[in-house]
């Protein structure tokens, strides 16, 4: 029995504190306890971790698709291409996943840290919000939504840094960071 949503809203997860990708992929979990069907497509990500691990135990309730290379993304580095590249192929399958009806939730995670970087634009994302369904629950990751982005939510979160223990030279820990 496929279970969609009566009615769908555009969620914006941003700021510089930690939390983001968290925030949303708590949502996909606690839609996959009742039956919805989540897909987190991921920017500027292509790195192993345990939340792809953690999503094939979920009986295909939540699928994560990365759409990042394995190496991380920093402007004025020579990547950009490879990372527009992969942000394309990125932008093709969120369009398909709105329009196809198979997900109640669609995470765009790190896609506003993409539009930042110009990897993709604020238009684009700004067309996929207005193509998507009464029924879809949309979720845009990221560090810097511009105004216009935040403009087309209807629910915006900022996550604050207050602390964080990276500047005390702690390295990302495996099922915590990673």
């Amino acid at each position: 029995m496929k279970h969609m949503l009566s009615k769908g809203y555009t969620h914006i997860y941003t700021g510089n504190g930690k939390g983001k990708t968290s925030a949303a992929l708590g949502l996909a979990f606690r839609a996959a306890g009742s039956g919805f069907r989540s897909i987190v497509i991921q920017f500027m990500k292509g790195q192993p971790s345990g939340e792809i691990d953690a999503a094939t135990k979920l009986g295909g309730l939540v699928t994560i698709e990365q759409f990042g290379s394995d190496r991380f993304c920093r402007p004025g580095d020579g990547s950009l291409d490879e990372h527009c590249a992969l942000a394309r192929k990125g932008m093709d399958r969120a369009h398909a996943a709105i329009a196809g009806g198979g997900y109640s939730i669609v995470i765009l995670d790190e896609i506003i840290t993409a539009a930042k970087f110009g990897i993709v634009s604020d238009k684009d994302i700004i067309a996929l919000i207005k193509r998507k369904p009464g029924s879809v629950e949309l979720v845009l990751t990221g560090r810097g939504a511009s105004d216009e982005l935040v403009a087309h939510a209807d629910l915006v979160t900022e996550m604050r840094e207050i602390r964080h223990y990276y500047q005390n030279g702690v390295a990302p820990r495996k099922g915590i960071e990673d």
